[in-house]
């Protein structure tokens, strides 16, 4: 389920690491692309991520799967905290943009079939809104996919920021990994001098591609609401409500399997895609 590895070094001390998974030769010929971003505290191999990407490969999907340069995670789980502390949504647009080109040079392992022109992009929890800032711009997106995403880009409490104000870094746990994981004020920043640029509701509001918005009603309230605030925003997305479904569609890290809500967030993505890019 790993996928064929490729690795981008984008800067200095900035390495993007992904998969592409593909299923081989496609019946229909031409198969659209789709990459997946992770969120907060994710990386590309959590947990059900790699699997869910495999499994949109079966379906005639390639799929390319990326860890953001700075997300925390090199070799290991959380071994780049230093990069974590100072990762922004401008970083990780970045990081698409670089993943885009190389794509479009010919210098990642996609197949031949694989058709640059039917781009798409899905992203879980943050990544949701790196997808929508993302592929709001870019019109090689063909549509836009979020897996209980954000519909507001600060994720940073008041509490937060009064401690790295005073001190210059805050710290949230990762209850997972028992870190404490830094964040430091260029993120804050990042936040706060971009506020309409990373307005996820205007933006849905503004672009033409169609927006896919599958959410779990287990998951969290304010991502519970953002999503129906989301789909207000677009008249013309679709919500795609999973029942019973928490915020990771009630799978764990390591993967010990898939499950219902996963089966069913993976067939709607694929619908999705097939629909727009084989009309």
């Amino acid at each position: 389920m790993s996928g064929q590895a490729f690795l981008i070094e984008a800067g200095e001390n900035r390495t993007i690491r992904g998969n592409v998974h593909d299923n081989g030769q496609a019946a229909g010929g031409a198969k659209p692309i789709l990459i997946f971003c992770h969120g907060f505290k994710g990386f590309k191999d959590w947990g059900s991520f790699p699997y869910a990407c495999e499994q949109l490969a079966h379906r005639g999907i390639t799929v390319i799967r990326i860890n953001f340069s700075h997300n925390g995670v090199g070799e290991t789980d959380f071994d780049e905290l230093d990069k974590f502390a100072i990762n922004t949504y401008e970083k990780e647009l970045e990081d698409l943009a670089t993943v885009v080109g190389e794509l479009n040079a010919g210098r990642l392992p996609v197949p031949q079939e694989a058709d640059k022109n039917q781009l798409f992009i899905v992203g879980h929890s943050k990544g949701g809104g790196d997808a929508i800032l993302f592929g709001a711009h870019h019109p090689q997106v063909k549509g836009i996919i979020t897996w209980n995403g954000i519909a507001d880009v600060n994720l940073f409490d008041a509490r937060l920021r009064k401690e790295i104000a005073e001190n210059g870094v805050g710290y949230i746990a990762n209850a997972r990994t028992r870190q404490q994981m830094p964040i430091t004020q260029a993120v804050i920043d990042d936040v706060d001098r971009n506020k309409e640029a990373y307005d996820l509701l205007a933006k849905v509001r503004e672009m033409e591609q169609p927006l896919l918005i599958v959410q779990g009603d287990a998951d969290f309230d304010r991502l519970v609401e953002g999503s129906k605030r989301l789909h207000a925003a677009d008249a013309d997305s679709r919500l795609h409500v999973i029942a019973a479904g928490d915020h990771v569609w009630n799978t764990r890290h390591p993967f010990a399997g898939t499950t219902p809500q996963l089966e069913e967030v993976i067939e709607v993505t694929s619908n999705f895609i097939q629909d727009i890019s084989h009309p």
